[in-house]
């Protein structure tokens, strides 16, 4: 697919149908989460998969925000193994966090896939509930699968600001 129909035509999922997403498709999404970008390629980030019943019922505990998807990605990330840039005052953890999402949605989108950036939910409390590993945060859940018919984007997603509102040339 063209990568300016995939960011132009993507949209957050707010309705998913029941069709599981395909192992083969899943698989090539997941690397394209492996092959994003970190800071000194140091790869903190674990994507966990969420399929089961029961994992899928701790996201809902959390959020109301699964939107009946079938498959949840949550993006975490070592804190102990992230580089701090100079000044001390930042470092990479949430940044490659980041990064490693966006390429799993938009690499979602490619497939075919819909998806969804949930960042609505405690990921102290998701963590523990999912007996996640004490140095790991949680940065955000990717809601994935095919939307269901009635799927639309809501009304402000086709609202953006112009580029002169948002870019200044220095």
């Amino acid at each position: 697919m063209d990568f300016t129909k995939v960011i132009r035509d993507r949209f957050s999922c707010k309705k998913f149908s029941e069709q599981a997403v395909p192992q083969d498709v899943l698989d090539a999404v997941l690397e394209a989460g492996r092959l994003a970008p970190t800071a000194k390629n140091l790869q903190e980030q674990h994507i966990y998969v969420a399929q089961k019943p029961e994992t899928l019922a701790a996201i809902d505990a959390v959020t109301p925000c699964r939107y009946g998807a079938g498959t949840v990605l949550i993006v975490a990330f070592d804190r102990e193994n992230v580089f701090t840039y100079p000044g001390d005052k930042r470092d990479s953890g949430i940044e490659d966090a980041s990064i490693v999402a966006t390429h799993l949605m938009l690499a979602a989108a490619n497939a075919g896939l819909d998806s969804c950036w949930i960042n609505y939910f405690d990921p102290d409390k998701l963590a523990a509930d999912l007996s996640l590993p004490g140095n790991e945060s949680i940065l955000m859940l990717l809601d994935l699968g095919y939307k269901a018919d009635s799927a639309k984007p809501l009304p402000p997603h086709f609202q953006r600001k112009p580029l002169t509102e948002t870019v200044t040339y220095l």
